[in-house]
Order: structure tokens, then C-alpha cells, then sequence
């Protein structure tokens, strides 16, 4: 470890997969930065006195992955607006006086879905699966963009119609149901949903989650938070189900980076160069 630079990273468990320290590297050479990003595997047990070891030891920043978006949260010692916001936290700076957390998830989403896909979301349906920290993050920034209906849906109905109580102005939008009831209410004649976004951690066990076909469409864009190599498992669901536009997330993982950089670093970098590393293959070679 070289002490003369900044230190940053991601936190999560598990974390090899992570492709932060790649994407993070990259905006630093672009933007003329010295620092240094790494991954941190830190089981939930020890999170919470991980981190304020490395803020003790002069770490500057961290990205959080799962599972430890919400103890991030409640461990800050301030919020944004958009981490209050969401409940959860994606992004910690360190200073002398306090522990700051941010959520960059769903502007890195949203600038994802709009400006690199160029999807309209305003009157459309949307449907998010999973309602922990992941699906948090996201909430606020979907409902600004004026959707038809917001549905959460989770394995257990309390947990998603516990998040869609905290959005209490967003009612007659926004609601929150089981996986199960939503094939139900489908059933009775809704129309297939336009954007359906996996914000489980069940593709970390080869799993998709267990979403009706009948919530599926032609025209249905199916996006995954989580990204890989191949097929996630959601995705190979939705292109089994006729998708044709089935997206890994690649984009909003750069663009959401993107945002904590800025925060970090007070400079802005350029998404696309990244974004094209990634889909030519070339970054492979270059993290190796």
C-alpha cells in the first residue's frame, strides 16, 4: 500500500467480483487524480468497526455494496438529501469532523436508463424486484421521472410495502406487493409492465428472482442492477421469455461511480471511454 496517496474503495461482501477498482483507476488517469482504490470483503459482523479503522487510518472514501447498504446509513454520521432520501447508502467520504453518506444508485440508474438507452419513463409502468437497500437507492429518482405506477415486490409483501410507506406522496403511484400477489394482480388484466428492474442479490447464487411471465411484455425492457461477464440469471429469464431488450448493469455501475468520484474528488469524469472499454472487452486485459 502506498501511503503518500488517497485511499479509497469499495466494501462489500462478497467483493472479488467488483469491477470499482477497475472503473475508478480509469477516471483517475483521465482526470489527472493520485489515489488509490481497492477491495474490502468485510462480513456484516465487522463492518461497522472495519470502516472506522480505515477512516482512522486516514482512508478517504468508499464506495458500499451488499449487504451493507443500510448499516452504512446508519453508521453516517451525515446524510445527503438523496441517502436520507433513500434510507440507504452507496457512498462514504471521510473527513476530521464526520462520516458522510450519499446514495449515487439511482442517478447512476436513471442517467443509465436515459441518457445511454434513451428510455422515456414518464407514464409507464415500472416494476422493481427487491426491496432492501439496493432498491432504496432507487425509489426517489423512478418517481421523478413521472411513471404511470412504481410496484415494489419482494419475496416477503410486508418488506416492499414498508419501503412504498416511505414514499408516503407518492401514493396512488407507488405500491408495494409480494412476488406471488403480483402475478395475481397482473392476472386480472393489467398490461405488461415497461421496465422491470432486479434489485435482488439473487443472482450472487445463480438464482432469478421469481417474477410472473405474465409481468413480462414484448416491448418490456428488463434491466438488472447486477452486471457479469455472461448472462446474469435475470437476464437469461427475461431472453428465455422473448426479451429482446434484456441489460446488464454495466451503465449504471459507471455512471453511479462516476458520481462518487465527483463527490470525492470535486471533478467530473467522462463516462463514455469507460463504458466502450467495457463493451469492447479491453478492460479485461487491462484490470489484468
Amino acid at each position: 500500500m502506498d501511503a503518500t496517496l488517497d485511499q479509497y474503495g469499495v466494501i462489500g461482501h462478497p467483493v472479488a467480483h467488483s469491477w470499482s477498482p477497475f472503473i475508478h483507476a480509469t477516471f483517475a488517469r483521465q482526470t489527472g487524480q493520485a489515489l488509490a482504490y481497492r477491495l474490502h470483503d468485510v462480513p456484516p459482523e465487522a463492518f461497522r468497526e472495519y470502516v472506522l479503522d480505515f477512516a482512522a487510518l486516514g482512508g478517504r472514501g468508499l464506495n458500499v455494496t451488499v449487504p451493507h447498504k443500510l448499516a452504512a446509513a446508519a453508521l453516517a454520521s451525515e446524510l445527503t438529501g438523496r441517502a436520507r432520501r433513500a434510507g440507504a447508502v452507496n457512498t462514504l467520504m471521510f473527513d476530521a469532523e464526520r462520516i458522510l453518506g450519499d446514495n449515487t444508485d439511482g442517478a447512476g440508474l436513471v442517467r443509465d436508463l436515459c441518457s445511454n438507452l434513451g428510455l422515456a419513463l414518464a407514464g409507464r409502468r415500472i416494476l422493481i424486484a427487491g426491496a432492501g437497500g439496493a432498491a432504496r437507492g432507487v425509489v426517489a429518482p423512478l418517481l421523478a421521472l413521472d411513471p404511470l405506477e412504481l410496484v415494489l415486490a419482494a419475496r416477503v409483501a410486508e418488506r416492499a410495502r414498508a419501503l412504498a410507506a416511505d414514499f408516503p406522496e407518492a401514493r396512488g403511484v407507488l405500491r408495494g406487493c409480494s412476488l406471488e400477489a403480483l402475478g395475481d394482480t397482473e392476472a386480472r388484466g393489467a398490461r405488461a409492465f415497461d421496465l422491470i428492474v432486479n434489485a435482488t442479490s439473487a443472482g450472487l447464487t445463480g438464482q432469478a428472482p421469481r417474477i410472473p411471465d405474465t409481468a413480462l411484455g414484448a416491448a418490456t425492457l428488463c434491466y438488472d442492477m447486477a452486471y457479469a461477464r455472461t448472462d446474469t440469471p435475470f437476464l437469461r429469464w427475461a431472453r428465455e421469455r422473448g426479451c429482446e431488450r434484456a441489460v446488464q448493469g454495466w451503465g449504471m455501475l459507471v455512471e453511479q461511480a462516476a458520481e462518487s468520484f465527483y463527490l470525492w474528488r470535486g471533478v467530473r469524469p467522462d463516462t463514455a471511454p469507460v463504458l466502450a472499454l467495457l463493451a469492447s472487452g479491453t478492460a479485461e486485459a487491462s484490470a489484468s
